[in-house]
């Protein structure tokens, strides 16, 4: 069942009803040229209204644009039951895990990590019509590899100047132990479809895709305490240049 609050319906776009045009809108009204596959097209005027509401008045909603299948509405129900599937099968992007420092961080440290996510566009064909499909990001989980799982929630983190790094963020970790840790990012996408260039519809639920997953080594960090004065002593033990 639809989750769309509307319902749309088209027109010809110089269709004045009944059998009447409007000729100066004639001469200027959108060529649709033949399709790549032969299909010929025709201008179209896209109008909606709230759905199940008595006396809704149909309204201009969007257009001109052109129409390759005449009667499209014949197989809409059939797209919007396979729409989710195709959604959660295309090639979207979950984006890239970058990770501050990186390689290698610090044993107790903040760690900030954040997604580099964008909007994805895609053109597919579903019942021999054209389909179009938009993916938004709107929210993240985070995997850190050792156990601790952060999400799902909407921010995807930023980067931090390297004279910042270290300060705790929104999406940031701390590691208790040293090892190498794979982390993984699972974005979750929301998706609307138009069929034939006609008004996007939403695609219900979200689709969830995981990023390349990204290792982050985590070393120790040791702190000595030496009596020498590099000043008086610069081959003192600890001082610059001297072996340990």
């Amino acid at each position: 069942m639809s989750t769309d609050p509307n319902e749309y319906k088209y027109e010809l776009q110089c269709h004045l009803g009944g059998g009447d045009f409007d000729t100066p809108c004639l001469a200027r009204q959108l060529d649709c040229k033949d399709r790549e596959d032969g299909a010929k097209g025709i201008p179209v005027m896209w109008l909606s209204r709230p759905r199940g509401v008595p006396g809704a008045v149909w309204a201009h909603h969007s257009g001109p644009t052109c129409l390759y299948d005449p009667k499209p509405e014949d197989l809409l129900p059939r797209i919007a039951a396979d729409i989710q599937r195709q959604f959660q099968n295309l090639p979207v992007s979950a984006g890239a895990v970058v990770a501050q420092p990186s390689p290698n961080t610090l044993r107790g440290a903040e760690t900030n990590f954040y997604a580099e996510a964008t909007e994805q566009q895609f053109d597919i064909t579903m019942f021999g019509q054209k389909v179009h499909v938009v993916a938004t990001p709107v929210q993240y989980i985070w995997n850190y590899g050792d156990g601790t799982v952060f999400g799902p929630q909407p921010s995807m983190g930023g980067p931090l100047p390297q004279d910042r790094w270290g300060e705790k963020t929104r999406t940031s970790h701390a590691y208790a132990s040293t090892g190498d840790f794979r982390v993984v990012l699972t974005t979750s996408f929301q998706g609307t479809y138009s069929v034939n260039s006609g008004p996007p519809l939403p695609i219900p639920g979200q689709g969830q895709f995981n990023a390349t997953p990204q290792t982050i080594s985590v070393w120790r960090s040791l702190t000595r305490n030496y009596a020498d004065d590099c000043n008086a002593n610069p081959q003192g033990q600890g001082c610059p240049g001297v072996g340990g």
